[in-house]
């Protein structure tokens, strides 16, 4: 149940903003806290990752579409840039950060997404967390999720057969065209 609890209001959470967004998160974050094979220092350490790495290469491509997600203080990065001094700019930006490990550039040489393509990549997300839940093969909160362009990226500390069984859940989700693996593995 609170695995199905925390999925939900994940999956809101996109569509909220202002004050309840960060009430409904904080709420969503302490359901999370327990399961999460990473520390508290971890968590903190990524989410100040994700802040500074969007908002140094925001200043720097402030019309660029780019998303940061950071876990194990490995850095995700995802979306359009108009050419390829751009991507690799924003990677040596976002590479800079402190705490960051490690970078997977995974920014597109494009203009920027529509809106029905992002509304399109948060369903399939869902679909995919949802599908997690639903297998109970592993802890779904071990598995973090991101979508850009209808490919599939799972980031996670996870054992190998976790990382199969979310890659194949992942593969087989109708309207997923690829996958791509960013675990750290366990075992």
């Amino acid at each position: 149940m609170r695995n199905i609890l925390a999925l939900l209001v994940m999956a809101a959470l996109p569509l909220l903003n202002g004050c309840a967004a960060v009430a409904i998160g904080g709420a969503a974050t302490g359901v999370v806290l327990v399961d999460d094979r990473r520390t508290v220092g971890t968590i903190t350490e990524d989410q100040g990752i994700e802040f500074k790495a969007s908002s140094r290469v925001g200043e720097k491509f402030p019309n660029a579409h780019l998303n940061f997600t950071s876990y194990n203080r490995m850095l995700l990065i995802t979306g359009e840039a108009s050419d390829a001094a751009a991507k690799s700019e924003i990677e040596k930006i976002s590479r800079a950060v402190e705490n960051v490990r490690g970078a997977y550039n995974e920014v597109q040489i494009a203009g920027s997404s529509s809106f029905s393509a992002r509304s399109n990549d948060t369903y399939l997300t869902s679909k995919v967390k949802a599908r997690f839940i639903d297998a109970r093969k592993f802890n779904s909160i071990h598995v973090k999720v991101v979508t850009e362009a209808s490919t599939v990226y799972l980031l996670g500390l996870v054992t190998r057969q976790e990382a199969n069984d979310a890659t194949e859940l992942a593969r087989t989700t109708g309207g997923v065209q690829r996958v791509v693996r960013v675990f750290e593995y366990l075992d």
